[in-house]
């Protein structure tokens, strides 16, 4: 069931996604080497509650953290703890916000220090692949033409796509209708038309595409231990094309 978004409810919508915004980079901002996630989680949850909105992650399904924070080879869902950033590491910070009933969603992954630039290379086009994403979001097209503008991307650079994860609808459930595959999978998917909403998080691997989840049940590492990356924006379709509602 498709849920094409008011102009009332886009207004909400921004207002959510601008606290997203906000929060996310105050945590990209702390970012630094000797910081745990645990303390990048405490500042995001403050941060949100300070601007009156209400993490969203903070136990669903029993996730544990207001933030989700996805070390070096973990591609998603990391739990944050008592783990320490080095010099070095990559770390994705992946957060919503529940404000007046309706949702925002984002990710960013954020180099601690210097990296090596085979890593910043990773960042960098994982980045683009989102906006190769964003910007099929324009009335008429078709769900698959996102998918296959962030996939040709990615494996030009010689990446794989994570397929066991991707983007999806979102409005007054974080998670709505539809899934929004990062590879092109089988039919054209439904046609884009004004009002739809979509969290677009392309996960993009140095190495394979195959991961594993963890004993905590929770985070998501790729099956060989390459690192990988992963960017997220909320963005409405509107009338002239893209509306990226988590971007300051």
């Amino acid at each position: 069931m498709i849920d094409l978004k008011s102009r009332r409810e886009l207004e909400i919508m921004r207002a959510a996604s601008r606290i997203v915004a906000e929060v996310l980079a105050i945590v990209a901002a702390a970012c630094r080497p000797g910081i745990t996630t645990g303390e990048l989680d405490r500042i995001a949850e403050q941060e949100t509650v300070r601007r009156r909105g209400k993490p969203a992650f903070k136990g669903y399904r029993g996730f544990p953290g207001a933030l989700c924070a996805s070390v070096n080879h973990e591609v998603v869902h990391g739990i944050p703890g008592t783990r320490v950033l080095e010099e070095g590491d990559i770390v994705g910070l992946d957060f919503g916000v529940l404000y007046e009933g309706y949702y925002g969603d984002a990710a960013v992954t954020v180099p601690i220090g210097k990296v090596s630039p085979e890593v910043e290379r990773l960042l960098r086009v994982t980045e683009e692949c989102l906006y190769h994403g964003i910007r099929q979001m324009v009335p008429g097209n078709h769900l698959s033409d996102i998918s296959r503008a962030i996939q040709t991307h990615a494996e030009a650079h010689g990446y794989s796509v994570v397929r066991d994860f991707g983007g999806h609808g979102i409005g007054r459930k974080l998670h709505e209708d539809p899934w929004v595959h990062n590879y092109v999978a089988d039919g054209r998917g439904i046609r884009l038309e004004r009002g739809l909403v979509l969290a677009l998080e392309p996960m993009i691997n140095m190495g394979g595409a195959q991961v594993k989840i963890l004993p905590d049940g929770w985070t998501v590492v790729t099956a060989d231990g390459m690192p990988s990356a992963h960017f997220e924006h909320t963005v409405a379709v509107g009338d002239e094309g893209p509306e990226i509602l988590t971007r300051l």
